[in-house]
């Protein structure tokens, strides 16, 4: 009976402890001073190994102190959570390939790495526009690709339930630990991401908070997993531009959905578009840059749409993309007010629209 991890990963659980050091310099002090040696090494071999301060060093040795790797290991196991050092063979080459690679990788699931990847990111406060587009993207690429996004409210979120709902296989990479599913109210979601073929993961600690510094960190695995990364909707100062600008970084393909030139929420792609992003409509826009083991599928309509009377279609033609008021659905379509109000009330039984306070509506994000 295995009573406790290897030595070896022992020892790695309680430098990656030190995670906001920086895991590259984390590897230098490991090269330098050894394995064995790091825990009980004094603040001036720290310093020096890892060519930096002694307020540094004083930091480190106090992450180092914090962290019992005998009790982490326990803890891992008994929540069903696999650890991968970056020396193993089943890490993944995508992410061992970037600067900074996570020293360990909690995972909880199955990181199957035959397919490749699509990350797909965003608000977390999304219009029904754009969790449409999430959703449809995500369903024409679920059959061919792992989906990839953050776990986080809005456009993560429609992501990965999308990817779920067509039997698909999605990631979730934390910015908080597994212990500590963030957000909460998604740990539903997560427990089902594990149970139905992906995963959700972290390098983070179990026990560490969901704090602002870990997003980024977290947006760089998203993007190192993945062969490319789809930003759908997202304000000027979004976190979904700090995962793109990896993604380039990284050498990785960088797409986003256009939207509403008077949306706030078009900021951020179409700011990534006027950068040389790749315009992303539909997956027709991206299945040409997918590698050669991905199939591009045949297209396809939801059934409600396809048995739709034309005037049902004309009206989802006229909403496009937008939120729009009864009256001007009206004065397009040329339908009057009673006829119109009918087909709105027949389409939102269909799930094929929503309505908005004073008379306002929208496709329906299915």
């Amino acid at each position: 009976m295995n009573k406790g991890p290897a030595p070896e990963l022992a020892a790695w659980l309680q430098l990656n402890a030190g995670f906001l050091i920086g895991p590259d310099r984390l590897r230098r002090i490991a090269d330098c001073l050894g394995l064995p040696r790091i825990a009980g090494a004094s603040l001036e071999e720290l310093a020096g190994a890892g060519n930096m301060g002694l307020p540094a060093a004083r930091r480190l040795k106090g992450y180092l102190s914090a962290l019992d790797p005998i009790r982490e290991w326990e803890q891992a196991m008994d929540l069903g959570i696999s650890l991968r050092t970056w020396q193993d063979s089943d890490y993944p080459a995508t992410l061992r390939s970037v600067p900074d690679a996570p020293l360990v990788l909690y995972v909880w699931g199955e990181l199957d790495q035959e397919r490749p990847a699509l990350a797909v990111v965003g608000s977390r406060q999304p219009s029904p526009y754009g969790r449409r587009m999430t959703r449809s993207l995500v369903r024409d690429a679920a059959a061919h690709l792992v989906i990839v996004s953050g776990l986080a409210r809005g456009i993560d979120t429609e992501a990965h339930r999308a990817a779920l709902e067509c039997g698909g296989v999605t990631w979730a990479v934390l910015g908080s630990g597994l212990g500590r599913i963030y957000p909460p109210e998604n740990s539903a979601l997560a427990h089902e991401i594990a149970a139905r073929g992906g995963c959700v993961l972290s390098e983070l600690p179990l026990a560490a908070e969901p704090l602002a510094a870990h997003f980024p960190l977290r947006n760089r695995i998203v993007a190192a997993l993945s062969w490319g990364t789809v930003v759908v909707e997202g304000r000027d100062k979004s976190g979904a531009l700090i995962t793109a600008r990896l993604a380039g970084e990284q050498g990785r393909e960088v797409f986003a959905v256009p939207g509403p030139a008077d949306s706030p929420l078009s900021e951020a792609p179409h700011r990534l578009i006027s950068q040389g992003a790749k315009l992303a409509r539909s997956m027709a826009d991206i299945w040409p840059e997918l590698p050669p083991a991905a199939v591009m599928p045949p297209s396809r309509s939801s059934a409600a749409e396809r048995t739709l009377a034309e005037p049902h279609k004309k009206i989802l033609e006229l909403l496009g993309s937008e939120t729009r008021s009864l009256e001007d659905l009206g004065q397009e379509s040329g339908m009057d007010l009673p006829s119109l109000s009918q087909a709105m009330f027949e389409m939102e039984l269909q799930d094929l629209v929503v309505s908005a306070p004073g008379q306002f509506y929208a496709k329906k994000s299915d």
